[in-house]
């Protein structure tokens, strides 16, 4: 019994002092990746790996990107991690060719240290709300969108910012990197034109512009130009030793790539309409479960990827009434007003529905003209033939046979033989009845027919 006091004693002592002493930084480093938009599966992907960071008590993550830009909501979650993260965050435009557009500039500025390879680029962080603005004559050039391949002497885009909301937008987003290069003591001048002109910087050029820190060749030439360096990571002096650190690299999970394909526009539009469309049919066959089932677990995850894209609620509101349209089509047809008003409000809605210029992140048009003739297809003329076939008379079955007319084949006066379609039935009636008289049927009783003469 002592001995066991002593030893959980000790236990608790020494448990105490491990956690109260200081743990140093291990020797490795964190490699996370970004190639391609900025969306909520990139956000998500950096925030958890960044978890992983903090409990690893590595010595510093390296963020590798090559991107043309992305949402402003999944940006700044990713500079939120970054601005509050103890542990410093290089980030490393790499390999050469590779770009830090729109969303990855301010990713740069936010970062500890910013890198870049040979033969990358950086800039036009130009919101890309205000690139479809049409208050330029057509002659002219619109400057880049984020990630566009220019030069620095991009026509500025302050001729398209006329209306308050489109400086709103704009002066937000200058004072937003004007922060962040004035927390990492980075050139606010060119930050401030790359936003309001969309300028473009090459690595050499950031280099000399105090835009970046350091050009690497390559990361191991990257990690001796980090060795010895001091940074300031949230108001305490740290020193880099890159001396026989090891690498780790985190890839995306499971759970990442799923909501990097259900946030697709694409993926989102498909998984909405397989869900309406299921729905429509499970309402139409009670019953039947699976189709319910699969429509309501597509039309979730619809709702859950256009609660996290930045959806135009017009082009929604227009999809829906381009299927109700449609839908009236069928039920009262109307010379096609209705269907090719259904067809025109479907496709203007799809095109509108994912409100944001960046390339490589709407709908496919081939997408939507594949689904535009579906829709219509399945609601125009299926249906259409469907309620066409209820409106026509019975012609098998028992219920064809009500109003039919019979013949007696004997005389009764309650019950007897009659003739219909060359078919012998056992018949009721309340009329007394001789062989040759003529009637019609009223009901069926299972095999009896109730009658009333008609001579």
């Amino acid at each position: 019994m002592k001995l066991l006091t002593v030893l959980t004693l000790c236990y608790f002592v020494f448990s105490h002092a491990y956690a109260q002493a200081p743990v140093e930084p291990s020797k490795q480093v964190l490699s996370l990746e970004i190639n391609g938009v900025i969306g909520p599966a990139a956000a998500d992907y950096i925030e958890r790996s960044f978890d992983k960071a903090h409990q690893a008590n590595t010595q510093f993550i390296l963020l590798k990107i090559d991107t043309q830009g992305g949402l402003d909501l999944s940006m700044r979650s990713i500079i939120k991690k970054i601005l509050s993260s103890p542990i410093p965050v290089v980030t490393y435009v790499a390999p050469g060719g590779a770009r830090a557009a729109g969303s990855g500039t301010y990713i740069l500025y936010a970062s500890h240290i910013a890198a870049m390879a040979p033969g990358t680029n950086l800039g036009a962080a130009t919101p890309v709300q205000m690139l479809p603005s049409t208050t330029l004559p057509a002659d002219d050039q619109r400057p880049s969108k984020a990630g566009d391949k220019n030069d620095s002497k991009a026509p500025p885009v302050k001729e398209q910012t006329d209306d308050p909301m489109s400086k709103e937008i704009i002066n937000d987003a200058v004072a937003y990197i004007q922060g962040l290069a004035a927390l990492r003591d980075r050139n606010r001048q060119w930050a401030e034109q790359a936003v309001r002109e969309a300028v473009i910087l090459p690595a050499q050029g950031a280099l000399k512009e105090n835009v970046i820190d350091i050009v690497a060749t390559n990361q191991a030439n990257l990690f001796s130009q980090l060795d010895g360096r001091k940074i300031e990571v949230s108001g305490e002096e740290k020193t880099l030793s890159t001396s026989g650190i090891v690498v780790h690299e985190i890839s995306p999970d499971w759970r990442n790539k799923l909501l990097a394909v259900i946030t697709n526009p694409s993926i989102a539009f498909i998984l909405m309409l397989v869900g309406i469309y299921a729905l429509i049919f499970e309402f139409a066959s009670p019953g039947a479960m699976v189709p319910g089932t699969v429509g309501a677990i597509c039309l979730l995850l619809a709702l859950f990827s256009f609660q996290v894209l930045p959806i135009n609620y017009a082009g929604l509101a227009l999809i829906f009434l381009g299927i109700a349209l449609m839908t009236l089509e069928a039920f009262h047809p109307s010379f096609r007003v209705l269907g090719i008003g259904g067809v025109m409000a479907f496709v203007s809605g799809s095109i509108m529905l994912i409100d944001i210029d960046l390339p490589g992140y709407g709908i496919n048009l081939g997408v939507i003209a594949g689904f535009t003739v579906t829709t219509a297809a399945v609601f125009m003329i299926a249906l259409g033939l469907v309620f066409k076939a209820r409106r026509h008379p019975v012609v098998s079955g028992q219920e064809q046979m009500i109003g039919l007319a019979c013949i007696a084949m004997e005389d009764f006066e309650q019950q007897g033989r009659v003739a219909v379609h060359s078919e012998v039935w056992q018949a009721k009636t309340t009329i007394p009845m001789q062989k040759g008289d003529k009637a019609s049927v009223q009901a069926i009783n299972g095999l009896i027919l109730d009658i009333t003469p008609t001579d």
